[in-house]
């Protein structure tokens, strides 16, 4: 239910702004709106495996400002003579599941809720980021790099290309590995899952882990677009990327959901925000309509199941 109606959602906006604003109808806004949702398809793809546990994740600011600084010093940059191309970004990706892992391993061993534990982690994100910044901001010029957010293929860059493979991978692993199906079977019945066996606080920890390594990849599309390193590259991306899985429906309760229904999130999001700049609305009202259509979402999706959910804290 949840499902259609964000598909009825996503095709509302479309046809409403379609017959508002002629420049929306054209192939070339078309083509806008899937490249300004490549970054959000895969940092929202990550943060689905944390909301099926009915976890939250608010590490994503310095996760990624930290991994947007080190990308930019290990491939080719104004600071230093570093040039490990692919190798940097592999790396990159590393250190975001790294952070995830770490994450993991502090909510489950040490019984810390996770919207505590990762609001620490992206606060040392940030310091590390501001280290590594050291006052002056490195350039990207890794030539293979900066192809992800210029270079064009079909009239899609190589960044909504390789987006579209990261959220098919992040759908492969939802519905083919045990980390996907145990995420979901956590999230809707913890102690169950428990009880049959299953090493609950290893499958959660791999889950932030996975959710790390996208953000990491996250980071490192955010830093091909922006040419250079830059510590608040992902600030407001943890609000964007758990808004767009909520309006998909992925339940902040954990247990439903998965990755192709947050995409449906993404596009509504980018529609939305494609539309209201066409449409002449402020940058402000936008958020603030962000902010109203999240409670909405929620709202909705928390409805069939209140009876469910117990306590709400």
């Amino acid at each position: 239910m949840q499902t259609r109606a964000s598909l009825i959602a996503l095709a509302v906006l479309v046809v409403v702004f379609a017959a508002i604003s002629p420049q929306f109808r054209t192939v070339g806004n078309l083509q806008q709106i899937i490249d300004a949702a490549a970054v959000l398809a895969v940092l929202a793809t990550g943060i689905t495996f944390v909301l099926l546990l009915g976890a939250i994740d608010l590490s994503l600011p310095g996760v990624i400002g930290a991994c947007a600084m080190t990308v930019s010093l290990l491939v080719a940059n104004s600071r230093n003579t570093q040039d490990l191309g692919l190798l940097g970004i592999g790396l990159t990706i590393l250190l975001g599941a790294g952070f995830g892992l770490l994450s993991g391993v502090l909510s489950t061993r040490l019984r810390i809720p996770t919207f505590m534990t990762t609001l620490g982690m992206s606060a040392i994100g940030l310091g590390i980021a501001t280290i590594l910044f050291a006052g002056v901001r490195p350039v990207v010029l890794d030539e293979g790099l900066g192809a992800w957010a210029a270079h064009r293929i079909g009239g899609f860059t190589v960044m909504s290309l390789l987006a579209v493979a990261a959220v098919a991978l992040g759908w492969a692993i939802q519905r083919w590995t045990r980390i996907g199906r145990y995420a979901a079977a956590i999230g809707g019945a913890e102690d169950i899952v428990l009880l049959s066996g299953v090493p609950v606080a290893r499958y959660k920890t791999l889950a932030f882990g996975v959710a790390g390594a996208f953000y990491g990849l996250g980071a490192v599309m955010l830093t091909a677009r922006l040419g250079s390193g830059v510590v608040e590259a992902g600030a407001g991306t943890d609000f964007a990327a758990i808004t767009a899985a909520v309006i998909g429906g992925t339940l902040l309760s954990g247990g439903r959901g998965g990755v192709l229904q947050s995409m449906i999130g993404v596009l509504a999001l980018t529609v939305l925000a494609n539309g209201l700049i066409l449409t002449g609305v402020s940058p402000y009202v936008q958020q603030a309509v962000q902010g109203v259509i999240v409670v909405l979402a929620v709202a909705v999706a928390t409805w069939p199941v209140r009876r469910r959910l117990g306590v709400v804290k």
